[in-house]
């Protein structure tokens, strides 16, 4: 891929919430990813090469659907958390929301 491509429509950007220092783990589902195979950081914005999807409210049918315990009632959706240091303390951002490109 060259400069003048257009970025991959598979690609998933996460914002980070807060300053992170230097190293810190990312999951997604609970599965711990590797830099830089599984993501790449761009200031603060984790990059991972395939399509993540964010989870999406249910809609008062599908909620519906789940109190009376209809199946096909859920939507996949992928969970990603960030562990890192603050002032010498481990804390955890969870649930982050995957996003496509700007503006999307």
């Amino acid at each position: 891929m060259n400069e003048t491509d257009p970025p991959h429509v598979s690609e998933s950007f996460v914002d980070l919430p807060v300053e992170v220092e230097d190293e810190f783990d990312v999951y997604v589902n609970g599965v711990l990813q590797e830099y830089p195979d599984d993501y790449q950081l761009d200031r603060r914005t984790l990059v991972f090469p395939r399509p993540l999807a964010p989870e999406v409210k249910m809609t008062k049918f599908q909620l519906i659907r789940a109190v009376l315990g209809v199946a096909g009632t859920y939507t996949k959706h992928d969970t990603i958390d960030i562990v890192y240091e603050h002032d010498g303390h481990k804390r955890v951002a969870t649930s982050l929301k995957p996003r496509r490109r700007s503006g999307d």
